[in-house]
């Protein structure tokens, strides 16, 4: 059973609220019953049972909504892409998996590569407040942000405001690929999105154990089966946290 200082820390209600953001397929999604399942959903569970408390899992459809709900204080924990941008307001844990973000554009675009998308008059979709926006709004140069209401929403947003280049999860790129047709992927990825879990700040007995969480599922193989169970493909087990 975990110290009372942390689960005080974790969860102050008496139960664990975890955000959950369905915009990600690699983290989560909804089984046939229209139930969240996925490795962030399993994660969340296995944290409940170590506390002793039942869990609350408190759905979303966007990583900008998952951020909000927990800075508003409506949930405990989440599921998110470390990115200096939440830093402010979100004690994070280090990476339990790692992603990789991709560009997709028609097959009749002249773009060859990623480093061809950062140009004048180039337009690229990237889900609001999503890791990629964060990422390319400090990167991107040259080329025009234009922003879907969600992750899952940026292909069609894309075709439909007839932009250059979609930018997004590789494996939610490759299914909306499939979908539409006449699109490709660019090759390789242009970043690496590191998924960690995270809590409010100023909660250190908390902050610290969840951690220390992170690092055992790592370790134990908890995350590697959780990604194998879910036949998620597109993510690796993110290495061991540093000294």
């Amino acid at each position: 059973m975990a110290p009372s200082a942390v689960v005080s820390d974790l969860a102050p209600t008496g139960k664990l609220r975890a955000v959950i953001n369905l915009g990600n397929p690699i983290l989560a999604n909804k089984d046939s019953a229209g139930q969240p399942i996925g490795v962030s959903v399993d994660l969340a569970r296995e944290l409940g049972k170590r506390l002793g408390v039942p869990v609350e899992l408190v759905t979303v459809t966007s990583a900008g909504a998952s951020v909000e709900t927990l800075a508003k204080g409506q949930v405990d924990v989440g599921f998110f892409a470390l990115d200096p941008a939440r830093a402010a307001t979100t004690a994070f844990t280090a990476a339990y998996v790692q992603i990789e973000g991709a560009y997709l554009v028609r097959n009749e675009s002249a773009l060859k590569s990623n480093d061809e998308v950062d140009r004048e008059g180039t337009r690229v979709a990237v889900g609001n407040k999503s890791a990629y926006d964060l990422y390319l709004t400090r990167e991107i140069r040259k080329a025009k942000l234009e922003r879907a209401p969600t992750s899952p929403a940026v292909v069609d947003y894309f075709i439909a405001n007839k932009l250059d280049v979609a930018a997004g999860v590789k494996q939610q790129l490759e299914m909306d690929a499939k979908r539409i047709g006449g699109l490709r992927l660019l090759p390789g990825r242009f970043m690496v999105i590191n998924q960690a879990m995270g809590m409010a700040r100023g909660k250190e007995a908390g902050a610290k154990y969840l951690a220390a969480y992170v690092e055992e599922m790592k370790a134990s193989g908890f995350v590697a089966e959780a990604l194998k169970r879910h036949r998620i493909e597109g993510a690796i087990v993110a290495p061991p946290a540093g000294p």
